[in-house]
């Protein structure tokens, strides 16, 4: 329902932050907050690195996900497991790369989260975070204000029965420290070299850091 709702757009958004990893050394990446396991798939597919593991505190999520990396014949260079993004279970310098989508949004405190992935990472580590965004500009910003709190509600409780799934969407879309203010909550958990790229006309960012 996500790639509908997105008209598949999610999916371009994931192969751009694929695309970020590039030239980076990857023996292990962490995916965190990994739901059903799309980007760690993604991940896999264009770039093979040596092993991924995914993490969330939804075993009914990754249960699918463990359905999709069996399909396409990945269970051994991918892992979902049980894993909290605010209590990570690795040790310290782990990880060449730490990726998450969609999900940092969703964390209870966000500063532990990004400090728990600032700590798995290896020294010269990248991490990776797509997430939804607000555009700025004040056409799209209009469009997107329409679409997310008038439109997506309705369409998302017929469809998914879920009268608060899709109404929770817009709102902690709204509430997220998203461009400079989340570049700068990334810069005070120690990462550097960070960027932040708009995603079709601000509608989602892709936000990268490093651990030096």
């Amino acid at each position: 329902m996500n790639h509908l709702f997105s008209f598949h757009i999610d999916k371009i958004w994931r192969r751009k932050a694929v695309n970020e990893l590039r030239g980076q050394p990857l023996d292990k990446v962490l995916d965190v907050a990994t739901g059903t396991g799309d980007l760690a798939i993604a991940i896999q597919k264009r770039l093979h690195p040596g092993h991924i593991t995914g993490i969330d505190i939804s075993e009914g999520m990754m249960a699918i996900g463990r359905q999709k990396v069996e399909k396409k014949g990945f269970e051994q260079q991918i892992t979902l497991q049980y894993g909290n993004s605010e209590a990570i279970p690795y040790n310290d310098h782990t990880f060449d790369a730490v990726t998450v989508a969609f999900g940092v949004r969703n964390f209870e405190h966000p500063e532990k989260g990004l400090g728990e992935m600032f700590r798995v990472l290896k020294t010269g580590g990248r991490l990776v975070v797509l997430e939804l965004s607000i555009p700025e500009n004040r056409f799209f910003r209009g469009i997107f204000h329409f679409y997310f709190f008038r439109i997506l509600p309705v369409l998302g409780r017929w469809l998914s029965k879920d009268a608060h799934a899709y109404s929770y969407l817009p709102d902690s879309v709204q509430s997220f420290p998203h461009g400079a203010e989340f570049r700068n909550r990334l810069e005070n958990c120690g990462f550097s070299e960070v960027k932040v790229k708009p995603l079709s006309w601000g509608i989602a960012s892709i936000y990268t850091g490093k651990k030096v």
